[in-house]
């Protein structure tokens, strides 16, 4: 569970400068630092095998974007929510190369990856910001529930679709893009 560390209100500048002589990763609430456990290995290791996808199509397309994994998104005044996968464009990345790898403009699309105690953050919370953003595509990864929901950012809200097993995850960003829900479950098991 994430728990709210501290009583002071940061500001976004001042999030980006915390250091509190830890490995701590907090998200930015409204302002209050939120602790945000680590992830476990399955959760690792989808996000991994998504990364990977996701840059072999942005590296076959020629596309001048790029892919991370577990960076931060500025989703308000003060708050800042770290996603498992984002693609921005390099441009978004070269305006703060040197400066903690948090995104400050929305991104092209967005990943979650749901953990049992980010089950209400990512289809709930994380959802909403994301649409205050207007982040174009939105996944969510679910291995509890075995299925992949993609976001689509249309006329001012998302339109969601669920897949599931054999069913072929639909990109509008990466059409070309051949995946099913159950290739990227597999990928968070050890072979």
């Amino acid at each position: 569970m994430n728990q709210t560390t501290t009583k002071t209100v940061y500001s976004f500048e001042e999030y980006l400068s915390y250091d509190d002589v830890t490995d701590n990763r907090y998200e930015l609430i409204d302002g209050k630092l939120e602790l945000i456990n680590p992830p476990t290995f399955r959760h690792l290791l989808i996000s991994k095998f998504i990364e990977q996808n996701f840059d072999e199509q942005i590296k076959n397309q020629k596309l001048p974007w790029m892919c991370f994994r577990e960076a931060g998104i500025r989703t308000g005044w003060r708050k800042s929510r770290f996603s498992d996968v984002y693609i921005v464009t390099s441009e978004q990345v070269m305006e703060f190369l040197d400066e903690s790898a948090v995104c400050q403009s929305p991104t092209l699309l967005v990943v979650e990856v749901v953990s049992p105690e980010s089950v209400k953050r990512d289809y709930r919370y994380k959802r909403s910001e994301y649409a205050a953003l207007e982040i174009p595509e939105y996944w969510i990864i679910d291995p509890i529930e075995s299925k992949v929901t993609v976001l689509l950012w249309d006329e001012g809200l998302y339109e969601e679709t669920e897949f599931a097993g054999i069913q072929k995850i639909i990109s509008r960003t990466f059409p070309q893009l051949y995946l099913t829900v159950e290739q990227v479950l597999a990928a968070g098991n050890i072979k």
